[in-house]
């Protein structure tokens, strides 16, 4: 088997069930917002921010984003391998997402739980 530098470890097998997890937890989430909106009389802002300041609102919406950016991060290392031969520049091009990954996830976290 050859070893790749930037795998960091990971097999094939746990990028696809990370993959398919989060796929579900993205599905839940969908059904989650759809059942608010069909339960839902008319939509308010109060109504919609009452269900947004909810707490299973908050973690739910905070790890549909982080399966967001999982099934992001494995996406782009999968194109970038598949298709960047040069070393440096695809550890280059994945150090450039996952600090945008980061960012995103420390941006969501604070729209998520801020005030």
């Amino acid at each position: 088997m050859v070893s790749n530098a930037s795998s960091l470890g990971r097999n094939g097998v746990h990028d696809w069930l990370l993959l398919r997890a989060a796929a579900i937890i993205i599905a839940l989430y969908v059904i989650y917002i759809l059942g608010f909106f069909v339960v839902s009389d008319t939509l308010t802002f109060e109504t919609w921010h009452a269900f947004f300041a909810s707490t299973t609102t908050k973690v739910f919406t905070l790890l549909t984003l982080f399966s967001i950016l999982v099934h992001g991060w494995i996406g782009m290392w999968q194109v970038q391998t598949d298709y960047i031969k040069s070393l440096a520049l695809r550890l280059t091009l994945q150090l450039v997402v996952i600090v945008a990954l980061l960012v995103y996830a420390i941006y969501g976290t604070v729209v998520v739980w801020g005030a």
